[in-house]
């Protein structure tokens, strides 16, 4: 399988979530993005996961990003990705990091990294483009939007 390093992009209301160890965070509204890597077993194939459980909300949060996942506030709208054998999740988290703020500690529990979810007012897919580009990869965008609920936008 494929492996790489993606970007999940979801957009939501102003609402504080409860995430797991980190406790309760306030998210401003707008748009916000998960830097992730899938260099692991399955490769890109974490991206399916991702849809699934956003989509289905039907298992416990695990992982930081599972929080967002599961809240029916986040809507995830699509994922921006690169096939790559390198870790550049914290490289690019990094790069976007200059553009906004990120959501102190999330994501990045097992490196050195401040945020691995960056916030943004509004769609960031021109910019998350070109940080691919800066770093020499090739992006493809999937499209998601999880279907609306009740307080998401």
């Amino acid at each position: 399988m494929d492996k790489g390093i993606y970007c999940l992009v979801l957009k939501n209301p102003a609402c504080t979530v409860r995430i797991g160890a980190l406790g309760n965070l306030a998210f401003a509204a707008g748009w916000h993005c998960y830097i992730g890597s899938a260099l692991g077993p399955g490769g890109l194939l974490r991206l399916e996961r991702h849809t699934r459980l956003a989509e289905h909300r039907d298992k416990r949060p695990k992982w930081h990003i599972d929080y967002l996942l599961t809240d029916p506030r986040f809507r995830l709208t699509y994922a921006v990705y690169a096939q790559t054998q390198e870790r550049f999740e914290c490289r690019f988290a990094s790069a976007l990091a200059r553009g906004g703020p990120g959501v102190e500690r999330f994501g990045c529990s097992d490196c050195g990294c401040p945020s691995h979810l960056l916030y943004r007012s509004s769609d960031p897919q021109a910019e998350i483009v070109m940080a691919f580009s800066g770093l020499g990869l090739s992006s493809r965008i999937k499209t998601i939007i999880t279907p609306k609920t009740k307080g998401n936008l």
